[in-house]
């Protein structure tokens, strides 16, 4: 049967999902041109007209990787709740749980980077994205009198930089921290950076860890009800 000839749009979206596959599958330094050629039964010469070299691939499938979770990440702070409660979903959705696929691709991208000098730029400019959406809400939280922040900047970063290093920690070592324990800190965490009264953690509901699409699709039906 012919192939479908698609949209050069729809082939570079087919080519940057397979290229996200293979990363994950072999990692940044072993993936080849050739892996995402033949996961899709395409030439390599295909491959490389649309990305010029396996560097260009790379960054790409990063960013359109990290893209998705950033529109996710301004689906949860866009909810029409108290900015609290927008922020403590952001950081237990940030927070690494499951199988903890999208922190695979982050750490092997950081990694990458620092050889890379184009992942590096797309990495810096996707990590700034994420701090500068959550600082706004912590501008608007404290602007309202919900809690105490004189400087939402540095709670943004303080807060990702912590939940970076538990994502590293708990993917390279799988099972040295129980995901309840890593959620109560990781809501502890935002109870100081938001000077919230002490005890106002939000406990773990016990409920099993979800997949992304999971996530999405309960997301979206909160940002409804």
């Amino acid at each position: 049967m012919a192939r479908v000839r698609l949209s050069v749009a729809e082939r570079r979206e087919e080519l940057l999902r397979a290229a996200v596959e293979q990363i994950e599958a072999r990692g940044v330094a072993a993936v080849r041109i050739a892996d995402v050629a033949s996961a899709l039964g395409v030439s390599n010469a295909l491959v490389l007209y649309h990305f010029s070299s396996k560097e260009q691939l790379v960054a790409a499938a990063f960013a359109h990787a990290a893209e998705a979770d950033l529109a996710h990440l301004r689906r949860l702070l866009g909810r029409r709740t108290t900015a609290v409660r927008r922020l403590r979903s952001a950081v237990r959705w940030y927070a690494p749980t499951g199988q903890a696929k999208g922190w695979r691709l982050w750490i092997e991208g950081w990694a990458a980077s620092l050889r890379d000098p184009e992942l590096r730029r797309v990495a810096a400019s996707l990590d700034q994205e994420w701090k500068a959406a959550l600082t706004r809400v912590i501008a608007e939280g404290a602007a309202t009198g919900e809690f105490r922040c004189t400087d939402p900047a540095s709670a943004a970063w303080r807060l990702t930089a912590f939940l970076d290093g538990l994502a590293v920690q708990t993917t390279a070592y799988a099972g040295s921290l129980s995901r309840t324990a890593m959620l109560r800190w990781a809501d502890a965490a935002l109870v100081r950076e938001l000077n919230l009264p002490a005890g106002d953690e939000e406990p773990d509901d016990g409920a099993e860890p979800l997949s992304d699409p999971e996530k999405a699709a309960r997301a979206d039906a909160e940002e409804t009800a």
